[in-house]
């Protein structure tokens, strides 16, 4: 019998002050269930780095050829195309093509920038691509702040987030690989 996801229902508050952008979503996660509770949590980090009314999750790890979230114009066109990882540059090649800008969410520690040395060079061929590194500390500490029901609150500024519940709070300073 195969494992379902886990279903999660949060209140996500956003107040992202480089963007001028100050909201609330109500959302659905899905957590697939080889998925991390830290990763799950990296995904709505980038949700509410790019919050909009069109942004929206897919069916990600469950589809070959869709990223886990998405930004699509009225037209179908993919505007905004978000993965997470540290992806092969044949998979972003192919998301830079299909979309008009396409973000990486990288983690994994100390084996970021060895993926990253071996990567950068064919990366930079991509005006449309920006690569983040997420500290694996942080990442941890937004695991622990899981729960199936959540508000959550993301405060953006220009070199920090902070993200805070009930549970806790957890400052975030992605590192800007490629711009």
């Amino acid at each position: 019998m195969a494992l379902k996801a886990t279903v999660y229902k949060v209140q996500l508050q956003i107040a992202d002050m480089v963007r001028g952008y100050y909201h609330d979503h109500n959302l659905t996660l899905a957590q697939h269930p080889s998925e991390t509770d830290a990763r799950m949590m990296l995904r709505l980090l980038a949700f509410a780095l790019n919050a909009s009314d069109r942004l929206q999750f897919s069916k990600g790890l469950c589809v070959d050829d869709e990223p886990e979230l998405w930004q699509k114009s009225l037209s179908d066109e993919i505007e905004l195309w978000i993965e997470f990882g540290q992806s092969d540059e044949k998979w972003l090649r192919k998301a830079c093509g299909r979309a008009k800008q396409v973000q990486l969410f990288a983690y994994g520690g100390r084996s970021v920038p060895i993926w990253w040395q071996q990567n950068q060079q064919a990366f930079c061929r991509y005006d449309n691509l920006k690569v983040w590194n997420i500290p694996e500390d942080a990442l941890k500490a937004m695991g622990e702040l899981v729960s199936r029901t959540m508000v959550v609150q993301f405060t953006i500024g220009e070199d920090d987030i902070w993200m805070s519940n009930d549970q806790g709070s957890v400052q975030i300073i992605p590192e800007c690989l490629k711009a």
